[in-house]
């Protein structure tokens, strides 16, 4: 799973910089968007950033992420953020699968069932 991203003024740290939460944001959400792969809803437990080199604005930053392993319970997901063959920073971050029923008890259940339309598995 990849996406590109620029951080720019909104993402501002030390200047000209971006802003390391941001920077954590941008790993938890690519890490997230892999569990449409693995099909299975799940929260984050833990997130872990290493800031390699400081990441500057306007900069097309590639993330990656891949499932590391899974079980029945968790998975444990790593990403990476680089331009021109440089790792900016790394991730790592483990999710605890849940059912469905967990978003309807803490969300708005009229947005529910549609957002999880398509991502269940269906086995």
């Amino acid at each position: 799973m990849y996406a590109d991203h620029t951080f720019d003024e909104k993402h501002l740290g030390a200047p000209g910089l971006a802003h390391g939460g941001a920077i954590s944001a941008a790993c938890d959400d690519i890490m997230g968007f892999t569990l449409w792969i693995a099909r299975t809803p799940a929260v984050t437990r833990t997130l872990t950033v290493e800031y390699r080199r400081p990441v500057p604005l306007h900069t097309p930053i590639r993330l990656t992420a891949w499932i590391d392993h899974e079980s029945d319970r968790l998975l444990h997901i790593a990403a990476a953020g680089s331009f021109d063959e440089q790792t900016y920073f790394t991730s790592s971050g483990v999710f605890v699968k849940v059912d469905v029923a967990h978003f309807r008890r803490y969300a708005d259940v009229s947005t529910i069932d549609d957002f999880f339309a398509n991502f269940t598995r269906s086995d």
